[in-house]
């Protein structure tokens, strides 16, 4: 019965913006590379769309640091926008000196 409650609970929990704050678009001129028009684009960037196991589609970022050693990993299941998180994300690394992958 406490997989049944966890579930309900995380769909109330659980409220992704709609519609997100951020589009992913295919750079024909660049090889299809995407990117996200509504943040700056940067070359130490990639914009990855990735699957999971149960056949979802999730964009990720990954910022490149030249001075890293590490990478960190930022995952979260919170409903956090990742237009909104994206700056921070690029603060993040440079801060720390490490790639930032979320």
């Amino acid at each position: 019965m406490g997989g049944v409650t966890s579930t309900i609970a995380a769909k109330f929990a659980f409220f992704p913006p709609n519609p997100p704050s951020y589009k992913v678009v295919a750079d024909e001129l660049c090889g299809g590379r995407l990117y996200i028009p509504e943040v700056p684009r940067r070359d130490d960037v990639d914009v990855l769309k990735l699957r999971t196991r149960r056949g979802n589609e999730i964009v990720a970022v990954h910022i490149k640091h030249p001075k890293s050693t590490a990478t960190l990993l930022y995952s979260h299941g919170n409903a956090a926008d990742l237009g909104q998180m994206f700056e921070l994300f690029v603060e993040l690394s440079n801060r720390l000196r490490v790639n930032f992958m979320g």
